[in-house]
């Protein structure tokens, strides 16, 4: 590769902060249980008790990764009363796990 392409693209290397945020990112969306409530939230903003009931978990796990995943800027809530209702945080996590699951189904 000639020397002036190998500078453009170091010029162009994303920042270290820049990478570890997406790596945090990417290994948060690597855990399965994260990946049900990324799809489970696709579908409609729920609340941990129903998130809980339809996968079969406690709500305290599930805060937990609810927690990790707000903490990402993954998922968002609003309240409604005493009740915490979450959603997706924008479309770039659904496009993030749409494209995921079209490569991993791709043959």
């Amino acid at each position: 590769m000639d020397e002036a392409t190998l500078k453009a693209i170091k010029e162009s290397l994303y920042g270290e902060e820049t990478i570890n945020r997406l790596a945090q990112t990417f290994k948060a969306l690597a855990d399965p249980t994260r990946l049900r409530i990324i799809y489970v939230l696709s579908k409609t903003p729920l609340c941990v008790c129903d998130i809980a009931n339809l996968l079969d978990m406690t709500q305290s796990a599930i805060s937990h990764h609810l927690r990790l995943l707000r903490n990402l800027r993954l998922v968002k809530f609003r309240k409604e009363g005493k009740m915490a209702i979450y959603s997706l945080d924008d479309d770039h996590v659904l496009q993030l796990f749409k494209q995921g699951l079209d490569h991993v189904q791709h043959d």
